[in-house]
């Protein structure tokens, strides 16, 4: 039997690494004739993919899936330009040529190398694809409506001759295919409205037209429209296998995180009692919008479980780390007076927390795999988006699907733009509309999406299929 080895390739970050090693474990499973290399790229400053690939090392899929790690990158480049993650990719490329290489050479009579599946940011990586003789598959980490979004807009650039960028100066609505709703122009993610990062940004999607197919972590049921919309964008094939989630443990239990102390508090609450605030691994905020959510949360009287994380210094992009002590930010008092109903914490075991029955309602940044946990486990959502796509995320899910409630849609804090502190006003009644609708019609509708979501992945299921016909085209496609 002749095995087919795939090159996967993510983007640096744990959010890019963690849902491509799911799918690689999802075709293993499903196919024995594949085998895959992940190949990982890491900035000085993430040190969680290795103890994170470590900890996979024991699980039984561990036979076909190897992992090859990079040296770590030199970041001394200007980390806050818009460039910066395209020049890090780039000055990593002859190491993967090698590792490929190294691989090809290795390659025996039942083994050959089939393809390249790439991070929807590796998509110079197509060129190294090209110079082996096998094609390239997009891993797209996003929604269905954000790869339309992105189809969308490069054809206004290439072929309408846009400037895009004039849109951060819109406040109106525009028309985009994958949406049914009009989009306001303030929903659209930072780097397209610079300058400096837009044409890279762009030259993903460009580059995403000419590979064998993009497979895209949603399903069917979830984003009909926007999936139906991409065939007219002139996207390639279009495999929808969501939701690609990591369920069956965190990817850093540390001892010190506290998750047993976590858990046990909640055992203690009442079902769907607790309102549960995370903003993923890049989330923090500043200590006038941290003391605005404390006053909010306070005075809604409702239960609450806070992930509340340190920002990095000023112009370094670090991950946020925990507070030694975070009564420093809260306002004074604030612990003793919400001891009875609240807990203040630093990291936390999303997954665990979201499938907790306690759990009633989620305050998130609407980072993708976030979205998607929280759907999986029927939890509706408030939406406080921060950075990347989350802003379109948002409206996705308050304006298009109807699964989430506002905090706001259009807030963000990143490189180069902030906006101003939410008042504690407008946090406590978005939090008292979530928690208090908790057998309303938008809960209903979660729960639904939630029953439609487990059906897509077993067999017979929308993205069990589309899986399915994926690994056929990756066989037929074989050089």
């Amino acid at each position: 039997m002749t095995h087919a080895e795939l090159i996967f390739i993510p983007s640096p970050g744990m959010g890019h690494l963690v849902s491509m090693v799911e799918m690689a474990k999802l075709l293993v499973d499903r196919d024995p004739r594949l085998s895959i290399t992940v190949v990982i790229m890491k900035l000085l400053f993430d040190s969680d993919a290795d103890s994170y690939t470590t900890s996979l090392a024991t699980t039984g899929a561990a036979a076909r899936i190897r992992f090859v790690h990079l040296p770590r990158g030199n970041t001394n480049t200007l980390i806050s330009s818009g460039n910066f993650r395209t020049h890090f990719i780039e000055s990593n490329k002859p190491h993967i040529k090698q590792v490929v290489a190294e691989l090809a050479d290795s390659a025996s009579s039942t083994r050959q190398l089939a393809g390249f599946v790439l991070d929807m940011f590796c998509t110079t990586m197509i060129d190294l694809a090209d110079e082996f003789g096998v094609p390239s598959y997009i891993f797209f980490t996003s929604s269905a409506a954000c790869l339309g979004m992105m189809l969308h807009l490069q054809s206004l650039q290439d072929e309408h001759r846009m400037d895009i960028t004039e849109f951060n100066d819109t406040a109106g609505e525009l028309d985009f295919p994958s949406f049914t709703n009009p989009l306001p122009a303030k929903v659209l993610p930072s780097v397209v409205l610079m300058k400096e990062a837009v044409r890279p940004f762009l030259e993903h999607t460009r580059r995403m037209r000419a590979t064998k197919g993009i497979v895209v972590n949603t399903f069917e049921e979830l984003e009909p429209h926007a999936i139906r919309s991409l065939a007219g964008l002139g996207a390639p094939v279009i495999y929808p296998v969501g939701p690609i989630l990591n369920l069956k443990g965190e990817t850093k239990m540390k001892a010190n995180s506290g998750a047993d102390d976590i858990m046990e508090w909640l055992n203690g609450q009442l079902p769907s009692s607790v309102v549960f605030l995370c903003f993923g691994s890049m989330g923090s905020f500043g200590e006038d919008q941290v003391k605005e959510m404390a006053s909010a949360l306070e005075r809604s009287g409702h239960r609450f479980l806070w992930s509340l994380r340190r920002p990095p210094p000023k112009g370094k992009v670090e991950i946020p780390h925990d507070y030694m002590d975070p009564a420093e930010v809260l306002p004074k008092g604030f612990l003793d007076r919400t001891a009875g109903i609240g807990k203040v914490i630093g990291w936390a075991p999303q997954v665990a927390v979201l499938a907790h029955p306690a759990i009633g309602g989620f305050v998130s940044h609407c980072g993708w795999n976030s979205t998607l946990e929280s759907i999986w486990f029927g939890v509706t959502m408030a939406t406080w988006p921060l950075y990347a796509e989350q802003q379109l995320n948002a409206f996705e899910l308050v304006v298009e699907l109807r699964l989430a409630t506002e905090i706001r849609m259009d807030y963000r804090r990143d490189f180069k733009m902030e906006t101003n502190v939410v008042m504690a006003d407008e946090i406590e009644g978005a939090i008292k509309k979530l928690m208090e609708e908790v057998n309303g019609e938008r809960k209903r509708k979660v729960e639904e999406v939630s029953e439609k979501s487990r059906n897509a992945l077993v067999e017979g299921g929308s993205s069990y299929l589309s899986l399915s016909r994926f690994i056929e085209d990756i066989l037929n496609n074989m050089p």
